[in-house]
């Protein structure tokens, strides 16, 4: 029997995602490297509470910062570096098998990347 979804510690979630970065086509990688990406243990209740969101459950990642497509020459300072955040406990929580927390992580880097391109939900390729 393979590893159970809930045997990832902190650490090796991190590496899952160190991973799927390293993993990432050479067009997503470049991309990858603009962005700040750190694992979190659940989703904030502030930002649950901005998306209008029921459960912790419901959000695996989460982009923020202006998008390639809104960022401008004229932007005023001040904006923090655009960040993505992986949220370990819901990804565990959906998963039953270690292969699938691989492959979810994945995903929802590529998602979370999407984001910072500009796609919308309905345009992303998971």
């Amino acid at each position: 029997m393979g590893r159970r979804r809930r045997d990832f510690s902190p650490e090796e979630f991190g590496t899952l995602v160190e991973q799927a970065l390293a993993d990432l086509p050479p067009p997503y990688a470049r991309l990858a490297r603009e962005v700040s990406v750190v694992v979190e243990e659940e989703p904030p209740p502030d930002v649950l509470e901005d998306l209008e969101l029921e459960s912790a459950d419901d959000l695996l990642g989460l982009y923020q910062g202006l998008s390639l497509a809104e960022e401008s020459f004229f932007q005023t300072g001040g904006q923090q570096p655009p960040r993505i955040a992986i949220y370990r406990g819901p990804i565990l929580r959906l998963c039953d098998t270690a292969e699938e927390v691989r492959r979810e992580v994945r995903e929802t880097v590529v998602h979370e990347l999407g984001h910072h391109v500009g796609l919308g939900d309905d345009e992303m390729p998971y």
